[in-house]
């Protein structure tokens, strides 16, 4: 990947930026890797050297890391920080560091620090619960130990006091502590073999030429379609509706409803590197187009 300077930072910032000291260990997937899109993984790799990132979009990354590293050095006999895990699954080995594992005579407690948003918060990550389940999976898997919780420690950067104070869902403080659904074993078992097959599968399409299996709606974050009912001329919505009837129903004297398609918005708000190489991404812009040229001719 090419690294650009659009900013002309200086040299110790780039450096300070640009350093990582990750690693998947000896494993064919990371959980995290595991996790998201193969298409996007496949993708990724095949361009690498095609993709540009400049170094100040590194700003938050690096300083999720350093707060990973200051929590690190608070470990003792009871808090295991930073242990990498490994496990054999349908014949790959998968690999998760877990950042603390909390030990008491109930078991262990994953817990994973994320340096995330606010909204993260409120409205939760589907992402979180995948990721803290397989690092469930591979502590019973590697350790034969008992896993009875699953926590996220959640680290606000754009947190507010005033926005806390005044707004009742609003975090009330700046670091917060998340309880993660704990699925069965059975549950943890389905889905870490079935996504270890999905990427398998990804990797035998790849070398025999056929195309790559779609993101799915939530690796592509994708939004719903709303109608959204308001008044004539503004743009701001009264209320949003996830049909149409619903929003005909509610339509007063005044106002209006207008359709907002749906959009995946990992594809669409510069969070995927890869889209230029995608043809699920062209695909999608492709038909974008056909159905606005369409409700244009129909208006």
């Amino acid at each position: 990947m090419r690294l650009t300077n659009k900013y002309g930072l200086p040299d110790t910032v780039v450096r300070a930026l640009t350093r990582s000291e990750y690693t998947k260990g000896d494993s064919n997937r990371s959980v995290t890797q595991l996790i998201d899109s193969p298409r996007v993984r496949i993708l990724r790799q095949e361009n690498w050297e095609n993709m540009e990132e400049d170094v100040s979009e590194k700003m938050w990354a690096v300083l999720g890391s350093a707060a990973h590293k200051m929590f690190e050095e608070t470990g003792d006999d009871k808090h295991v920080t930073e242990e990498r895990l490994f496990a054999e699954v349908e014949g790959w080995v998968v690999s998760g560091a877990i950042d603390v594992q909390r030990i008491d005579d109930g078991g262990i407690t994953v817990i994973d620090y994320k340096t995330t948003s606010v909204w993260s918060v409120i409205l939760g990550k589907k992402e979180w619960e995948y990721q803290l389940n397989c690092y469930a999976y591979l502590v019973r898997k590697s350790k034969q130990a008992n896993v009875k919780g699953l926590k996220v420690i959640a680290i606000l950067r754009d947190w507010r006091a005033r926005d806390a104070e005044e707004k009742q869902d609003y975090p009330k403080a700046p670091i917060v502590e998340i309880n993660v659904p704990l699925w069965s074993e059975e549950e943890q078992d389905r889905y870490i073999h079935e996504r270890v097959s999905l990427h398998q599968a990804a990797e035998f399409q790849r070398l025999t030429g056929t195309e790559l299996p779609e993101c799915s709606q939530d690796e592509r974050w994708e939004k719903p379609p709303i109608w959204a009912v308001k008044k004539i001329g503004n743009k701001r919505a009264i209320k949003l509706y996830d049909n149409e009837s619903d929003a005909k129903s509610a339509l007063l004297d005044g106002q209006e409803i207008e359709f907002r398609r749906g959009e995946p918005t990992r594809c669409t708000a510069n969070w995927c590197r890869v889209n230029a190489w995608c043809s699920q991404y062209k695909k999608y812009i492709s038909d974008l187009a056909e159905n606005i040229a369409s409700d244009n001719i129909h208006k």
